[in-house]
């Protein structure tokens, strides 16, 4: 089964230089890992949520905003998309990204078109 982690933590953090080239080493480990395995499809990094834009259609007319669709205290900076067996696959696989020891990964199954 598809599963997304969606990599979510505080865009505005400033790490030290040591902090992000740990979090930089993690995070490639965990790709070449996770890769090796053969689990994770695809994956990348977001630009920063200012150079977001929400698409919203409402009687027939296209509404553009600039940046996200809400205010929080977490962005989305990244996501993975992953192929596990089951949900507790999944999880164990989340909870070894190095993104969330300094914020939060939230892992949901795909619904592909036609299931219901």
């Amino acid at each position: 089964m598809h599963y997304l982690m969606l990599i979510c933590g505080d865009e505005q953090w400033e790490p030290s230089p040591a902090e992000l080239t740990e979090m930089i080493a993690d995070t490639e480990a965990w790709v070449r890992e996770m890769d090796g395995r053969g689990v994770r499809r695809f994956g990348d990094r977001l630009r920063p949520t200012g150079t977001a834009t929400t698409v919203r259609v409402r009687d027939g007319e296209t509404l553009l905003s600039d940046g996200p669709f809400a205010e929080t205290k977490e962005q989305i900076l990244g996501f993975d998309l992953i192929d596990c067996a089951d949900l507790e696959e999944a999880l164990d696989i989340a909870s070894r990204h190095p993104s969330a020891r300094l914020g939060s990964i939230e892992v949901r199954p795909l619904w592909p078109f036609g299931e219901d």
